[in-house]
This record gives structure tokens, C-alpha cells and sequence, in this order.
């Protein structure tokens, strides 16, 4: 692998021009055939195989006119002095339905008083749309229409606001927030690098592997029923990975450069050697991602393999443009340069640099690697513990903030009427064959009635061939509360369908818990597959079985840690206010599954990219400690850099009004600052320098299975020749860390 590399990364500096102009060129073309290319078909939010899906599809097929997918708007009216009964605020309230009616795309408006939705005391009313299209194909101009008509009606003295998935979502932070981690990511770089060239190269690059994969996902779009948001994740972990690639690549250009080589091999030698990391890096984040469709969840399936694509091209472009722009900039790209201590005037004028940060960080942890172990192991569990008690579920208006429409308008329905009727359960009754569906229903809706937790069932609405009915059940609590959780359990139990018919309980909220329970159940496992695939990839890489096992305990610990923290935060609301949580409540089902994912990408990226280093220094003197030492030291200044950028992109979510994104936002950037500083930068070295030669040996009956794929390099000294610059332009990194040739002292 190495040695293919070695002759990649020489072959695109020799021919850099020719590499520049090629991928510029495949951008251009991906740019025109996505501008021509018909617009991308709204998401598939089916979920096969639960109980809503089915009665979804059931609706769909004996209902047509009704649109259970269809978007919808509720309306809710409070008298401010009075009640909505009173002439003028009836009259009002009536303009209003008319207006609602008449608004394009609305297929259907119920009239509250004629349908009972006025509260008991008169003063709140509510009325609900019904669209003819799903809210992805909802039209600019039918919003509008929507939110003229509640501001038109509260000119008239009443308190107005509205809720559904039709109201325009007007979250805060998005662009805003892209812009801001990347300008952290420039500041980060130019401080890494101390110069522009060098710092503008991975973000130009990263920019251009994100736009080529977006037009290219926007190409095949319609042709392979790719969903609109099928590009959100390849682009947050393009720009990750293609950064974190594009920095490993140019870092270790410059420190071969310092070593002496002519630029041509050091770029060689670098895709050689950090390209490999590079390469085995991107392996273990495609597998996680192409991973996703075994929760069974199309449009996870459909984000997770546009974002592998994403990432195998964000590595194509770490091992073939990346050395073609060093060769274009030339010298403008500078050697790492070590740090020097001030001369005394008594001192030589060549002295040993003063070890930094880095450097007195790892001696301090391999002169203690067990006592690390334990403090950092013991802080990560102890942060973890509240991920026991995680509870899944998809937030709705109540956990708005209460600046928007949609939380008012949830507050005004749960206080005029209950706070069930914010979650109403669609009853769907089909008879069986020869069945007499209108006695089942009727014995289902005395069945649900009686039910503990049920405040109102309408009458049943049957079908044409009146073989189907439908009932609309309103629970006495909140959508996402546990008791509505076990209502809906109680409803679909056996013992509560009759013997001659069934009874699907579907509608938003029962979706919600069937998604929720189905990632819950997905989990697990996808974390054992991933973390078994890229452990075998890993054992390969390292040629070792040890260090790929603490890899993967290492990143569970992550994990576990991040998810504690979110529970903590979101969950049960400590620091609430800190975070701008307003209604602590269940953490989004999507988030563990998500977290997963991103975070085991990059956390298999510093992973990757360390311990190469500490192998091939290893492997130069087979001195273990000084092996971690040296490692440490040429990777840790990269890896710090990579995981600051990382942590403000995610953590620039975190300003957003929507609890949903502070969730994602906070989430990855918690578990990768545990992954990276405690898990990768403290708990790996001190594994690692207590395991000592153990660390790097493979089992002898295992040895011949295994593939040699030659991360670090030891093949590239056939292939390149000796260093052709004279003078170098400092002295080499190994040369600087000034270890002590003396053995560490291993306490144990």
C-alpha cells in the first residue's frame, strides 16, 4: 500500500498541472449536470415494518381522499377579552376558515363550530388544514398564504398562533453557523501552519470534494430516488474528513521537507506514509456510514451511502490533488520549523529545541501510563453514567422555543383543551373477511373508551366499500410523555382487537415511538457491526490485535461519555439554561444512530493517524515508550488542530432555536472532545506504554492470515532515493524530541 501510494503522490507532483485541471475540470461538469438535472423527489419517510407504517399504507389504499401523508396546519384561536362564541370573534374566526380554504394546495378545513372544537369555558377554538401534497412538496406560496391568514386574524382582538408540519420553519444559525466553523477552521490552520498556502489548502480542497459530491448526489437524484436531504450528511463529514485528510497529508510534507528531501520525494514520501493512514482512515468511516441501512430506515440509508461516497472521494483527493498543489506552490509551502529555546550567551549556537507542550504531555503520561489510565477511565464512566438512562423520542412544538408560533400555538391547545390534543392517535379498523365493519368499530370505540389514559374517540368514518374505518382517539397527556408511550402500547395489544377485525394505531405520535423503539433496537447492533468490520481493518493496519481492541473499547467509552453528557444536558436539564435548553425532554431518536456514526469516523481518523506515527517509530528502533514518545510528539500538534476544527463546526449548531439541532450540535461536539483529548491523546499513550512490546505483536497462527499492507512505510526504501538537499532547513523531528536514550522508567 505504501509503495503504491509512494508512486501516486510522485506521479501527481510530476504531473500536477494535468491532476489540477483534471479534478477542476470534474467539478465544473458535476456543477452543469446538476444545474440541468430535475429537482431532487421529497424524502421517504416510510419505516418499514412498524404498525404506523402499515396503517399509513391501509389509509392510503381505502382512504385516498384523506392524504395521511399529506401536510397539515392547526389554527388556534383565543378570545383575548370574551369568548370565541361572541359575534365578532365568531365572525372572525369564520373569515378566517374561509381564507384558509381558499389558500392553494389545501385539500380540506374543519369549521370548529360545527365540528366541537371549542373549549368548554368558550374562549379557545381551533381549526385544522389538511394539504393535498406531502410538506416536502408544499409550495412557498402556500405557506404565505397560511401565515397572512393568522396574521390577518389577529387584527380582529384575538390571540392567534399556529402549529403543524405546513408552518414555516424559521430556525436560526444554519448558514450562519457554516460560515462560523469555517472561519475557525482557517484560524486553526494558519496557527498550525504558520502560513497562509499551507493553511488554504485543505480548506480548499475540502470545499471542492464537498461541492463535486453534492452535484454529483443532486445528479442522480431523480434517477435513483435520492431523497432532498440525502446531501446534509455528506456534506458535514466532508468538509470534516476532507479537512482532516487534506491537514495529515501537508503536515507530513512539511516535516519531510525539514528532514532534507527534494519536495518531489517529500510529497511522495508523505501520501506514502500519512496517505496510507489517510486511506485506511477513510476505510473505517465508509463502513460505518455504508453501515446505516441495516436500521432499515430509507432515508438514513440513503444519507448514509451518499456520505461514503462523499468520504472515498475526499480520500481520492488527499492522495492525488493534494500533492499536486504542493507542487504547484513550490516553495511558498515551508518546512516545519522546530521551536527553539533563547540562547544564552554562554550556550553553542546550535542547541536542542525546548520540548513543547505536546512533548512534556506524553513523557508525563508514560512515567504514569496507570494512574492515567485509571483518573481518565474512571472520568469517562462517570460521565457515561447518565446514558442509562437514555429515553428516545422525536421532539414536536414543545420543545420550541417559546419565541415561535408553533410553541404558542401548543400551549394555547394544551391549556383550552388538554395537552393530548396535541398528539391525537388515528384508530384505523379493518374487518376481516365477511366481517361486519361497522360493529367492530363501534365495539372498538367502546373498547378505546374505556381505556385508562383516553380522554375523547370520535365516531368512526367508514370507506366506500365500508370493509374499513377510522377513529381519531385524543389521549389525556402530552404527545411525548411516557404515559402516552405505554396508551399506545395498551392499544395495540391483543387482548384490545376484536375477533373479528383488526386495529392499527397510527398518527404522528404512535410514528414517533415505532421510530423511536426501531433505532433503539438498531443500536446495538450497528454499533457491533461497525466496530467489528473496522476492528478486523484495523488488525490489518496495526498487525496487531491489542491495539485495535483498545481502539475500540476507547471509542465506546466516547460514546458512552458523549451520550451521558446529552442526557445530562437535554434530557434531564442540568445546565439547562447554560445551553438554551428551554423543556428538557426526551433526546431525539435519530441522535445515537447519528452520534455513532460521524464520531467513529473521526475518532478512527486520530486513531488512524497517531498510532501509525508511534508503529513506525516502533518499527525504526522497537523501543516501545520512545516509540509513543516520538509519535505522540510529530502527531499531536495535527491531531489537536483537526479535532478543534471539528468540535466549533459541531459546536456552532448549538445557536440554533431549534432544540433538534442543539441536540446534533452539542452531541458530536462532546464526543469528540472526549474522543480526541481524552480518549486519543491521554488514554491511548498511557495503553500503549503499559502494554509495551505486547502492543505491537501479532498471534503466529494469525500472522499468515493477515495481509501486509505497510501503513507505516518500510517498503518506501527501495523506492526513494536518499535525501538530496545538503543543508537541510532543520534538524529532523525525530532529531528534535530529545528523548533521552536512557529507558523510561514504566511505573506501574
Amino acid at each position: 500500500m505504501a509503495a503504491f501510494l509512494y508512486k501516486t503522490g510522485k506521479f501527481s507532483y510530476r504531473w500536477r498541472w494535468w491532476i489540477t485541471v483534471l479534478w477542476a475540470g470534474l467539478l465544473v461538469v458535476a456543477g452543469v449536470l446538476a444545474s440541468r438535472a430535475d429537482a431532487a423527489p421529497p424524502n421517504d419517510f416510510s419505516m418499514p415494518g412498524t404498525e404506523a407504517q402499515q396503517a399509513y399504507d391501509l389509509l392510503e389504499e381505502r382512504f385516498p381522499e384523506i392524504k395521511a401523508d399529506g401536510a397539515t396546519a392547526r389554527i388556534v384561536f383565543k378570545a383575548d377579552d370574551g369568548k370565541v362564541t361572541a359575534p365578532d370573534q365568531k365572525q372572525a374566526v369564520e373569515d378566517a376558515v374561509r381564507a384558509l380554504g381558499e389558500a392553494p394546495q389545501v385539500e380540506r378545513v374543519t369549521d370548529p363550530f360545527t365540528t366541537g372544537s371549542v373549549s368548554k369555558d368558550g374562549t379557545t377554538a381551533y381549526t385544522q388544514v389538511s394539504y393535498g401534497v406531502t410538506v416536502n412538496e408544499l409550495a412557498d406560496t402556500s405557506r404565505e398564504a397560511l401565515a397572512d391568514t393568522v396574521e390577518e386574524a389577529r387584527t380582529s382582538g384575538l390571540t392567534v398562533e399556529a402549529g403543524g408540519n405546513a408552518v414555516s420553519e424559521t430556525a436560526t444559525g444554519s448558514h450562519s453557523t457554516e460560515a462560523v466553523g469555517l472561519a475557525v477552521a482557517a484560524v486553526v490552520l494558519v496557527i498550525t501552519f504558520g502560513a497562509l498556502i499551507s493553511a488554504g489548502l485543505p480548506l480548499l480542497t475540502a470545499l471542492l470534494g464537498v461541492g463535486v459530491a453534492t452535484c454529483v448526489i443532486k445528479v442522480l437524484s431523480a434517477p435513483l430516488d435520492l431523497g432532498g436531504t440525502t446531501s446534509v450528511l455528506a456534506t458535514m463529514l466532508g468538509l470534516a474528513v476532507g479537512i482532516d485528510y487534506a491537514l495529515f497529508v501537508v503536515s507530513r510534507y512539511r516535516d519531510e521537507l525539514a528532514r532534507g528531501r527534494s519536495r518531489e520525494d517529500a510529497a511522495a514520501h508523505a501520501v506514502g506514509t500519512a496517505g496510507s493512514a489517510v486511506v485506511f482512515a477513510g476505510l473505517t468511516v465508509v463502513i460505518a456510514l455504508a453501515a446505516l441501512p441495516v436500521v432499515g430506515i430509507p432515508v438514513l440509508s440513503q444519507m448514509g451511502l451518499a456520505a461514503a461516497g462523499t468520504v472515498a472521494l475526499a480520500v481520492l483527493i488527499a492522495v492525488t490533488l493534494i500533492p499536486a498543489l504542493l507542487g504547484i506552490a513550490g516553495k511558498r509551502v515551508k518546512p516545519a520549523r522546530p521551536r527553539r529555546k533563547r540562547r544564552k550567551d554562554d550556550e553553542p549556537a546550535e542547541v536542542l529545541p525546548r520540548p513543547g507542550l505536546a512533548a512534556r504531555w506524553v513523557r508525563f503520561i508514560t512515567r504514569r501510563p496507570l494512574a492515567v489510565l485509571l483518573a481518565g477511565a474512571t472520568a469517562l464512566i462517570a460521565v457515561a453514567v447518565p446514558a442509562a438512562s437514555l429515553e428516545l423520542g422525536l421532539p414536536g412544538d414543545e420543545s420550541k422555543p417559546t419565541s415561535t408560533t408553533q410553541r404558542r400555538a401548543y400551549d394555547l391547545l394544551a391549556d383550552g383543551f388538554g395537552p393530548g390534543f396535541n398528539g391525537p392517535l388515528t384508530a384505523v379498523v379493518r374487518a376481516d373477511d365477511g366481517g361486519n365493519a361497522r360493529a367492530a368499530a363501534q365495539d372498538a370505540a367502546t373498547r378505546i373508551k374505556d381505556t385508562a389514559g383516553v380522554a375523547t374517540v370520535t365516531p368512526p368514518r367508514f370507506n366506500d366499500a365500508e370493509d374499513t374505518a377510522v377513529l381519531t382517539v385524543v389521549p389525556t397527556t402530552a404527545p411525548g410523555s411516557e404515559e402516552t408511550t405505554e396508551l399506545v402500547h395498551t392499544l395495540r395489544a391483543p387482548e384490545t382487537e376484536g375477533d373479528d377485525a383488526d386495529v392499527l394505531i397510527a398518527g404522528t405520535t404512535a410514528m414517533n415511538i415505532d421510530v423511536s423503539q426501531k433505532l433503539a433496537e438498531a443500536l446495538l447492533p450497528y454499533i457491533a457491526l461497525v466496530v467489528g468490520l473496522a476492528f478486523l481493518l484495523l488488525i490489518a493496519v496495526f498487525r496487531s490485535i491489542l491495539v485495535p481492541l483498545k481502539a475500540a473499547l476507547g471509542f465506546l467509552l466516547s460514546i458512552a461519555a458523549g451520550l451521558g453528557a446529552v442526557v445530562a444536558v437535554f434530557q434531564w436539564g442540568w445546565l439547562g439554561a447554560l445551553f438554551g435548553v428551554s423543556v428538557p425532554g426526551p433526546v431525539m431518536s435519530i441522535m445515537p444512530i447519528f452520534m455513532v456514526g460521524v464520531v467513529f469516523g473521526l475518532a478512527m481518523d486520530y486513531e488512524v493517524f497517531l498510532v501509525t506515527r508511534m508503529r513506525e517509530a516502533y518499527v525504526a528502533d522497537r523501543q516501545p515508550v520512545r516509540a509513543v514518545v516520538s509519535g505522540f510528539e510529530h502527531s499531536a500538534r495535527v491531531v489537536t488542530a483537526a479535532a478543534v476544527i471539528m468540535i466549533s463546526v459541531f459546536a456552532g449548531f448549538m445557536g440554533s432555536s431549534e432544540q433538534m439541532v442543539k441536540t446534533i450540535g452539542f452531541g458530536l461536539a462532546i464526543a469528540v472532545l472526549f474522543d480526541a483529548f481524552v480518549v486519543r491523546m491521554t488514554l491511548v499513550p498511557a495503553v500503549l506504554a503499559l502494554l509495551g512490546h505486547r502492543a505491537w505483536r501479532l498471534p503466529r497462527w494469525l500472522d499468515r492470515w493477515v495481509p501486509h499492507v505497510d501503513v507505516e512505510g518500510e517498503s518506501l526504501q527501495e523506492h526513494e532515493p536518499a535525501p538530496t538537499d545538503p543543508t537541510p532547513v532543520g534538524p529532523a523531528p525525530s532529531d528534535t524530541t530529545a528523548v533521552p536514550a536512557e529507558p523510561y522508567e514504566v511505573r506501574r
